[in-house]
């Protein structure tokens, strides 16, 4: 059971924060304020997780469900009846989780060695999206958020989050035009921004 593990929900709150602000290290106000709403997503949702299942309450109260509270308050289990639904959406979701985290780590790693030698980093994870650390953050959430443990906050805070991060990386990229000037037009041009473009759609354009 989840409900009521207040001392797993500080440690894992504490944990991800700490990995918030390593991997995306905020500089300027708006960077600290997007990570702010990542960081508010952390702490409300992991408490409802491993706190109390507040999605759940409400939904039952809302709709007059008869609540057993299966597998701990998560809603896929709630729903379906049987904590196998629980089991498929942890491991789906974990899996989009992880994949999320490869590309933030990969992203993170690629920016610091083109920071200290002072270039435009176009290979690697670069050479598919423009903003793969953006779009680990947003596979991270919606794995863990929408897919393994739906909640009111992560359905929410999703959007939020994606558009925060959306406004945030076209700021970054008029500072990366202002740099390089037509190499990072001709970069934009030919990358896109979150998503990769299917090797049929590439092979189209080329």
């Amino acid at each position: 059971m989840h409900v009521g593990m207040w001392g797993l929900a500080f440690i894992v709150i504490v944990v991800l924060s700490w990995l918030l602000y390593s991997y995306f290290a905020p500089a300027s106000w708006r960077e600290w304020s997007r990570a702010g709403i990542v960081q508010a997503f952390i702490i409300a949702f992991y408490a409802e997780m491993y706190g109390f299942p507040l999605t759940i309450y409400l939904l039952a109260r809302i709709f007059g469900l008869d609540v057993a509270w299966t597998d701990g308050g998560n809603l896929w289990a709630q729903l379906f009846g049987t904590p196998v639904a629980h089991t498929v959406a942890m491991l789906l979701g974990y899996s989009i989780v992880f994949a999320g985290a490869t590309l933030v780590a990969d992203g993170w790693r690629s920016v610091h060695r083109a920071r200290r030698e002072d270039r435009l980093v176009t290979e690697g994870t670069y050479a598919l999206i423009r903003h793969p650390q953006y779009t680990g953050l947003f596979m991270i959430v919606f794995g863990e958020g929408i897919v393994h443990w739906p909640t009111i906050v992560s359905v929410v805070a999703f959007p939020i989050i994606v558009v925060a991060y959306t406004l945030l990386a076209r700021r970054e990229e008029q500072a990366m035009i202002e740099k390089f000037g037509d190499r990072y037009r001709e970069y934009q041009h030919r990358v896109p921004m979150f998503v990769p473009r299917l090797p049929s759609a590439t092979q189209q354009e080329v």
